[in-house]
């Protein structure tokens, strides 16, 4: 999932590194000549001295931004295993499901309640692939995507309207665990596209009851910022976020916990994509914690249209 980049940069950057180190090795020797020569050399001695330093200046530099980059590549790997082990987690747990299901049905009578519970089970399990799926494809159609502007318009309440009865379906909670405060009267509409908005509404909610199982209690609230955009909060019960971790929570493939640990389904792709979507529609998403808690609020604001 991670967009293929050129490797000019770091190549153009170590050839420039290891010219510089041959040049500040050269003019080392030049400076020791020109010392041991005497006064009647010493313009060339400071040219060569000043030359030294800047070289010395950009050996540095370079040496910094390197290891900038291997910081990041470290983090990006961990993150990429982290993952690797949750994507194998995803897909091999519903197709175990699946298989048991299907060889339990095959191999002897079922009497007709519980073929009726395997096939709830088996739709549960397609759901979860089918999910998994559409996240990877999400994701990878927003890195190839560059921000256009358009103008096409996206309501909000009506699109959370579908996405919240979908939430509740896939979970299997009671229609009253999400609750919608609106203000009345013009209806929100945002300048972005529909299937974006749907996506990011579709990714908070699924979080915020997935979160707060077995007892979810999720509050969105829709209303206006005082520059009169569009404000987004999806308010969820579940046990929270440690403050040191939030700015992480936006990052591709991060997932807060080992994933050999933890028993909630999930990918590290989702609150990626709402960062990247809400920033394509030049908006901007925060979390926060839920007052009182427990509990996390993800704001998201977006320009009206």
């Amino acid at each position: 999932m991670e967009p293929r980049r050129s490797l000019g940069w770091p190549i153009i950057l170590g050839v420039v590194l290891i010219a510089a180190i041959i040049a500040l090795a050269v003019g080392w020797v030049l400076v020791s000549i020109a010392a041991a020569l005497g006064s009647q050399h010493a313009v060339f001695y400071w040219t060569i001295l000043g030359v030294g330093v800047a070289l010395l200046v950009v050996v540095l530099a370079g040496v910094i931004v390197y290891l900038a980059l291997t910081v990041k590549a470290i983090a990006l790997s961990q993150r990429q295993s982290n993952f690797i082990d949750s994507v194998t987690h995803e897909l091999k747990s519903p197709l175990a499901s699946l298989k048991l299901s299907l060889q339990t049905l095959t191999r002897r009578a079922v009497p007709a309640e519980q073929q009726a519970d395997f096939h709830r089970i088996m739709l549960q399990d397609v759901e979860r692939l089918d999910m998994l799926i559409d996240h990877l494809l999400d994701a990878a159609k927003t890195l190839q995507r560059r921000p256009q502007a358009g103008d096409d318009v996206a309501d909000v309440e009506a699109l959370l309207q579908g996405v919240a009865a979908a939430v509740i379906q896939r979970h299997g909670v009671v229609a009253d665990v999400i609750t919608v405060q609106a203000v009345k009267g013009t209806p929100l509409l945002v300048v972005g596209r529909s299937a974006d908005v749907e996506i990011v509404l579709r990714n908070l909610l699924d979080n915020a009851v997935k979160y707060s199982l077995p007892d979810p209690r999720i509050t969105v609230t829709l209303g206006r910022t005082n520059t009169g955009r569009v404000r987004i909060a999806v308010a969820d019960n579940g046990p929270g976020i440690p403050i040191p971790l939030r700015p992480l929570i936006f990052k591709r493939f991060v997932r807060l916990g080992s994933e050999l640990e933890r028993s909630t389904p999930g990918t590290g792709l989702g609150l990626f994509l709402v960062k990247s979507l809400v920033r394509q529609m030049r908006g901007k998403v925060s979390a926060r914690g839920r007052q009182p808690p427990p509990g996390t609020v993800f704001e998201v604001e977006l320009p009206a249209a």
